[in-house]
């Protein structure tokens, strides 16, 4: 019995195709985390408060870079196991967060990361979606407790 599996795009969709004695079917396939992110940055861009309390970055630490981009990116700071996404508030606020697609582990590097940044007083909170639009309202709804308890609308930071 031999079964194979690949992932190709059809229609602009990603699609699992799998083979398994002649037979060849087809199913959607999980989004990439880089889409997980931009559908979450489109998300929060379109908050009334972007801009005004918050802003926001997002890096990929862990994209897949040739031997001299590597070195290049290093030297530069980016630095393995980096949160994804980080939240600039009022008053010094920080919130991070990490995606992760379904079931995705978090490599060594991040949770080495996480815990150096939580022995400082920075939690990274991991998202897990298995859609774009799962994962942008879970940031647009993290990031709405966040300033709610930290009364970033006000600039007034809770204790």
């Amino acid at each position: 019995m031999t079964r194979t599996q690949q992932t190709v795009r059809i229609n602009g969709k990603r699609t699992i195709l799998t083979t398994q004695n002649g037979k060849v079917t087809a199913k959607p396939a999980l989004p990439e985390e880089w889409e997980l992110q931009a559908a979450q940055c489109r998300a929060l861009r379109a908050m009334p408060e972007y801009g005004k309390v918050f802003l926001f970055a997002g890096d990929q630490n862990s994209a897949k870079r040739g031997p001299r981009a590597q070195a290049q990116a290093t030297a530069a700071g980016m630095t393995p196991g980096e949160a994804d996404m980080r939240c600039y508030g009022t008053g010094g606020q920080l919130l991070m967060w990490e995606n992760k697609v379904g079931n995705g582990r978090l490599s060594p590097a991040q949770v080495a990361r996480h815990a150096a940044l939580a022995r400082l007083g920075h939690n990274v909170v991991v998202l897990r979606a298995v859609t774009e639009d799962d994962a942008a309202a879970q940031a647009v709804g993290l990031v709405r407790g966040w300033l709610a308890a930290n009364d970033n609308r006000t600039g007034v930071i809770a204790a």
